[in-house]
């Protein structure tokens, strides 16, 4: 995985096929990135070229964006959208957090609460969870029989698909700790009285599961990496190199989508302001 730093960032994502195997990804690397004022000057940068490309997507109003943040517990869902997305405008962008579903949600298909969130032409969408719970945290309290989750990845693949083919690129990142970095920030939560507020028994209850939630993460990861709608798997040790790398990722979608507002057609010569 050599080459530039631009190029190193973009071999985070999941080919088709290929097998993920969590356990040997070092949730530390950082690439050829070894100094993180560089990486944040670098990542000034990229916000605002992303806040010109957001505003022309905007404009256009033909196709949308839909990204998706998945983690473990402290893996840094908030943290990655609140720094990457600090320049957007308002108007043209909304984040979506799926919780557990509500009774009206539960009377419905699992994909029915996802699909009214999926974000209108010209926005970007944010899913902080996403359809993927359905797979991890349902298949991991053993909520549905395991032929219902495991019928669940192709009918994944193929709602993302119809969101491609009707206008939306999709992107989707898994920002990846280990489990020694999980418990460094489960303690610092505790130890801030500002955070303290975040932590929750549950949590403690959750990490016992933490090799059932990995499996479960390679099968998402492995299953639903498609061309139409990718996952990058984004090492998330190190904060600033999350950010960076889901940026430039972001930067990078919009530059090859290359939106463009619509041209307006007038005679500037018979205008005439007051």
């Amino acid at each position: 995985m050599g080459g530039s730093k631009e190029s190193r960032i973009q071999d985070l994502r999941v080919e088709p096929g290929h097998k993920v195997r969590l356990g040997r990804l070092d949730a530390d690397e950082t690439g050829d990135f070894r100094d993180r004022g560089e990486a944040e000057a670098l990542l000034r940068k990229d916000l605002e070229r992303l806040a010109v490309l957001q505003e022309r997507l905007y404009a256009e109003d033909r196709r949308a964006l839909l990204v998706v943040f998945q983690a473990m517990d402290t893996g840094g869902k908030d943290g990655a959208i609140r720094h990457v997305f600090t320049g957007v405008n308002p108007a043209g962008c909304q984040v979506t957090r799926f919780k557990v579903p509500s009774a009206e949600e539960a009377d419905h298909d699992f994909l029915w609460r996802i699909h009214h969130a999926v974000p209108n032409r010209g926005n970007i969408g944010i899913f902080n969870r996403s359809q993927y719970e359905d797979v991890l945290v349902v298949r991991v309290h053993n909520l549905v029989p395991p032929s219902v989750w495991k019928a669940r990845y192709d009918q994944i693949n193929r709602f993302e698909r119809h969101l491609s083919e009707t206008g939306t690129r999709i992107l989707k990142f898994f920002l990846h700790i280990d489990k020694a970095e999980q418990k460094r920030r489960l303690q610092a939560r505790l130890d801030d009285p500002d955070k303290r507020w975040k932590f929750s028994k549950t949590d403690l209850q959750e990490r016992k599961r933490w090799s059932d939630y990995q499996a479960a993460y390679e099968d998402a990861l492995t299953r639903c990496s498609t061309p139409w709608a990718p996952w990058h798997i984004i090492p998330a040790n190190r904060k600033w190199f999350r950010n960076l790398a889901v940026a430039r990722t972001l930067v990078a979608t919009l530059e090859e989508m290359d939106p463009r507002p619509p041209r307006i057609h007038l005679d500037l010569s018979q205008l005439r302001l007051r």
